[in-house]
């Protein structure tokens, strides 16, 4: 009986994204009569139960509260105490630590090191799986990498799930327009004065009956400001549902959508799941090919200055050159009639797909200057992570990128407790 931990201890996309490899794990203990166990943060355990119903979840204290002292943090883990001895008590086959963190580091030193998978500790030190040092590699060149971070957790299983089961195709479900009004970080997000008009676009252009604006409660002002600008027939189908949803709430209020208008987003990763179909808007740090909707059936307008992907953490020294564009009227033509317009210099519109690595987002319109970089990179990837279905991809192409991504330790001498199983 195969028994599989999987820890994912990010925020709620995260959660989302973490499908491909929970999915595949369900399929393999269900033939086996295993198990799959899931921890989360204790805060995302509705919402985890809600999402894969067959995994057994573990609520951990991973995420601080804002005015939290030392003192009542502290009281805090130690009350969860009950749910760290059940994970450590356990055997287990395999344990996928998907976050480099320190609770995470701390849960790596209760397993034996040669059952975990990603991050790891052996002798006191943190270790990463072959595939997690490539990808810490490919950061040099975020916009040449091709990779989706579903795909990244799903292949440090043996045999992931083939991407087309991840989420269903997107289908419009009748209950017109969402919006998600922004992210955690302002920058990735349009404000109410861009966002209007594309709402609006969009509104007549898919022939919509309402509108439905999701947001926490601190986004309430951000939804006022929006329907100020929104002109009346728009403004007259809007739903202001800003703080009124929890989480499993939240997922059964997207479900129902005929299409989520977002940044990148918790809510838009949460739509893709659903089947619901997305018109996402990429700038500063987010960029498609690492965190766009996975399935199919999905659109992303990305921006393509030579700054993006940025740094999140780092302030913007170019004045937001990534935002002026989706105020262009430009794109308004290309919501409004895709085949017929072309995009405002500096975005260019994608369509979202699957192939053999996993989920890809495939140019439609505009001008996407790192093409050419992210297909040769898929195809190195394809021929390392997928198996048979790499017989297709060309044996002579990516030799280049195998001598400037490869090291001689990804292969000689790997330390005691670290098996070659799983590695490439």
């Amino acid at each position: 009986m195969a028994r599989f931990l999987v820890v994912q201890l990010a925020r709620i996309g995260d959660l989302a994204q973490t499908r491909r490899l929970l999915a595949g794990l369900a399929r393999k203990a269900e033939a086996t009569g295993g198990e799959v166990h899931l921890a989360v943060d204790a805060s995302l355990a509705g919402l985890a139960r809600r999402l894969y119903p067959f995994a057994t979840v573990h609520g951990l204290p991973a995420h601080g509260a804002p005015g939290r002292d030392a003192a009542a943090a502290a009281r805090r883990v130690m009350e969860a105490r009950p749910a760290f001895e059940a994970v450590a008590a356990a055997r287990w086959d395999k344990v996928f630590l998907l976050n480099f963190s320190p609770l995470s580091m701390a849960l790596a030193a209760m397993f034996p090191p040669e059952v975990q998978r990603g991050y790891r500790m052996h002798a006191g030190q943190a270790d990463k799986d072959a595939l997690l040092r490539l990808v810490f590699r490919l950061t040099r060149d975020r916009r040449g990498a091709g990779i989706n971070l579903a795909d990244i957790w799903a292949h440090l299983d043996d045999a992931p799930l083939d991407p087309a089961l991840v989420n269903p195709p997107a289908a419009p479900r009748g209950g017109g327009l969402g919006v998600a009004l922004a992210g955690r970080a302002a920058r990735r997000s349009l404000p109410p004065e861009v966002l209007a008009p594309i709402v609006r676009t969009l509104f007549l252009a898919t022939g919509a009956k309402r509108v439905t604006l999701f947001g926490t409660p601190s986004q309430a002002g951000e939804a006022r400001a929006l329907l100020r600008r929104l002109d009346g027939p728009v403004r007259e189908a809007c739903r202001d549902a800003t703080g009124q949803t929890d989480l499993p709430g939240l997922v059964d209020a997207l479900s129902g959508l005929d299409r989520l208008v977002t940044p990148d987003t918790g809510a838009m990763h949460l739509a893709a799941f659903c089947g619901v179909p997305v018109t996402a808007f990429f700038l500063s740090s987010a960029w498609s090919h690492e965190t766009g909707p996975y399935g199919l059936g999905h659109t992303v307008w990305q921006h393509t200055v030579p700054c993006a992907p940025c740094l999140e953490s780092a302030p913007c020294d170019k004045g937001l050159a990534c935002l002026p564009p989706f105020a262009d009227p430009a794109l308004h033509r290309c919501l409004a009639a895709p085949a017929k317009a072309a995009p405002p210099a500096g975005i260019v519109g994608l369509a979202t797909d699957c192939d053999a690595l996993g989920a890809l987002c495939r140019p439609f319109c505009g001008d996407d200057p790192t093409a050419g970089r992210r297909e040769a990179l898929r195809a190195f990837l394809t021929r390392r992570l997928a198996g048979e279905a790499a017989d297709a991809v060309p044996a002579e192409s990516g030799h280049d990128l195998a001598e400037s991504l490869s090291l001689e330790t990804d292969w000689v001498l790997p330390p005691p407790g670290r098996a070659l199983a799983g590695e490439w």
